[in-house]
């Protein structure tokens, strides 16, 4: 079969070119032997491509990330033990208790046990992140799999520790809103009505105080609007979940979100750290840096951050340094651009991507807790005056009534 390749050396240059094979496993082999990477392939009756290849498995879902990364520790720990891979993989897959981690794993221990490579074998799933197969790549092609397998898990925990800061910063606040949502819902739905009809009893409407009449005339329309109002609630939120779902779409939300006063340079932030932490560890692994800057594009979760980088990898593809790229992008704050220079100049540059990563995990961290502090009593003001502000408009004239009565 003929198949339709684009490959990269091991300094970076990237081409395209036929080949001839009797499938693309082969293919695979067959190039890595000439010592070249695989970028992706068309042919054979599929289109593939890093970290999303299709072999006429059933469509499954996500795999967990917590189980999947108590599968790579084991892993490692099994690999550091001496255990033989295909051993390994028996083992672990047995003890998998989701079911459709345990479909994947079956699979690829039956593709390790013929013959197939580590990554490959779990390329063919479709499942897992193009950053996790090019780290098994490299790991098998240095002998150090184990070492790599670590490293990516070591990885995982930094991200996901920074997901639950976000939803962790974002939890309290999101109750304070909706329980004020429910209790202003609650106060015209149910408290406004009844005592309307109960202030009709002590004559016309136009005796009551504006804000009382204003509160009740507000109450009135939404309670007859209610259906309205809910269909065009759930028409609007049914169109952004499709206008979402196209990528021109979403990249120009990625893009609006970068430019926001107090979100945009935090949003950022955290998309430097994602980066580089994605960099440092391909590169750690081995992997040459174009490749490894393309597959941080396609790791990163914004589609505009990951334009710029494939912007970047272009650049570095001919001849520019990294820094000098990243800083011509303009996404990246210039700290970070100065720190990868200084990498790029000392030959450290891994490692300086992850001082970079750390440098603004902290930032954030800070970030966060000081947004935090700062929500919740401006939610909380908010909440309080606009209840007060109902159930005051609602009961001033009982206090009116009262003070007649005493009279």
């Amino acid at each position: 079969m003929e198949f339709r390749c684009r490959v990269a050396t091991a300094s970076g240059q990237v081409s395209e070119a036929t080949f001839v094979a009797e499938s693309e496993a082969g293919l695979r082999r067959e190039l890595e032997d000439k010592g070249l990477f695989l970028l992706s392939v068309r042919g054979g009756g599929a289109a593939v491509r890093v970290g999303r290849v299709n072999v006429g498995l059933p469509a499954r879902r996500r795999v967990p990330t917590a189980a999947f990364l108590i599968f790579n520790q084991e892993l490692a720990t099994l690999l550091r033990a001496g255990l033989p891979l295909v051993q390994s993989l028996n083992i672990l897959r047995k003890r998998t208790p989701n079911p459709t981690f345990k479909a994947a794993l079956d699979d690829v221990h039956e593709r390790v046990r013929s013959g197939s490579s580590l990554s490959d074998a779990f390329e063919a799933q479709g499942l897992f992140p193009g950053i996790y197969m090019a780290s098994l790549t490299a790991g098998e092609k240095s002998g150090s799999l184990e070492q790599v397998v670590r490293r990516y898990v070591q990885h995982v925990k930094v991200l996901s520790r920074a997901r639950r800061q976000i939803i962790s910063a974002l939890v309290y606040p999101a109750i304070l809103v909706a329980l004020s949502v429910a209790v202003v819902g609650l106060v015209i739905f149910k408290l406004v009505p009844e005592l309307a009809l109960f202030y009709q009893q002590y004559g016309p409407s136009a005796q009551l105080p504006l804000s009382t009449r204003i509160v009740v005339a507000l109450s009135t329309r939404v309670i007859e609007s209610a259906g309205l109002l809910v269909l065009v609630l759930a028409g609007a939120t049914a169109a952004v979940l499709i206008t979402l779902r196209q990528p021109d779409q979403r990249r120009r939300l990625h893009a609006a979100i970068l430019r926001l006063p107090y979100f945009g340079p935090l949003a950022r932030k955290f998309a430097t750290a994602q980066v580089s932490r994605t960099l440092a560890t391909l590169l750690s692994g081995g992997i040459p840096l174009v490749n490894a800057i393309e597959i941080s594009a396609k790791s990163t979760g914004n589609l505009a951050v990951g334009d710029s980088l494939h912007v970047v990898a272009r650049e570095v593809r001919e001849g520019s340094g990294l820094a000098d790229a990243i800083g011509r992008a303009g996404m990246f704050p210039h700290v970070a651009v100065e720190m990868v220079e200084v990498g790029e100049s000392t030959g450290a540059l891994a490692e300086m991507l992850t001082s970079v990563a750390d440098f603004y995990d902290e930032e954030n961290e800070t970030s966060l807790t000081r947004f935090t502090s700062m929500i919740e009593p401006i939610l909380l003001i908010v909440m309080g005056v606009v209840i007060a502000g109902l159930l005051l408009s609602l009961y001033m004239p009982l206090f009116k009534l009262s003070s007649l009565t005493a009279g």
